[in-house]
């Protein structure tokens, strides 16, 4: 009778062993899954971040050639920061094309800084007459029109194209 009770307390033992393994195998997998969870959100977090920097010139009608030189600027420090020289499909290249009032400039992101003064100073030079609602005219820079593409791929900015208003 002894050996019959003692067995079965190492049963009982035995039993509350795996279910105390089964319990902890069960809390590791869901922890890992809440985990993943976390840091897949915290990645789109980010990406979204970085887009915005980009999106928030995306459907404006009042943009300068002061905020093209920095969405350029933008783009120039995300190519080299990855080391990216062209666009491929799948990577993290940002084009940026405008049509400006010395002409068409597309890869922008490729402009030395005394190039992108000469765009500049074209505007500058190019002043247009505004109304300020009350009848009187002033003398403004030319304004731009955004379109931003998003990389279905990688579901960042991938393409920036500002238009000249007339």
């Amino acid at each position: 009778m002894e050996n019959a009770s003692k067995a079965l307390l190492m049963a009982a033992g035995v039993l509350i062993g795996i279910l105390i393994l089964s319990l902890a195998v069960f809390l590791f997998a869901n922890f890992g899954a809440a985990s993943a969870e976390a840091h897949k959100q915290n990645e789109e977090n980010q990406i979204e971040q970085f887009n915005v920097q980009f999106t928030a010139y995306q459907g404006r009608k009042d943009i300068t050639i002061h905020d093209i030189v920095t969405v350029v600027n933008l783009a120039k420090s995300n190519n080299q920061s990855f080391g990216l020289t062209e666009q491929t499909e799948n990577n993290y290249y940002i084009t940026v094309s405008a049509k400006t009032t010395s002409g068409n400039n597309s890869k922008m992101e490729n402009l030395t800084s005394q190039e992108l003064d000469g765009l500049v100073k074209s505007d500058l030079n190019n002043l247009v007459p505004r109304d300020d609602g009350d009848g009187n005219t002033y003398y403004g820079l030319p304004t731009y029109s955004c379109n931003v593409s998003i990389n279905q791929n990688t579901k960042r900015v991938s393409k920036v194209v500002f238009t000249l208003n007339n």
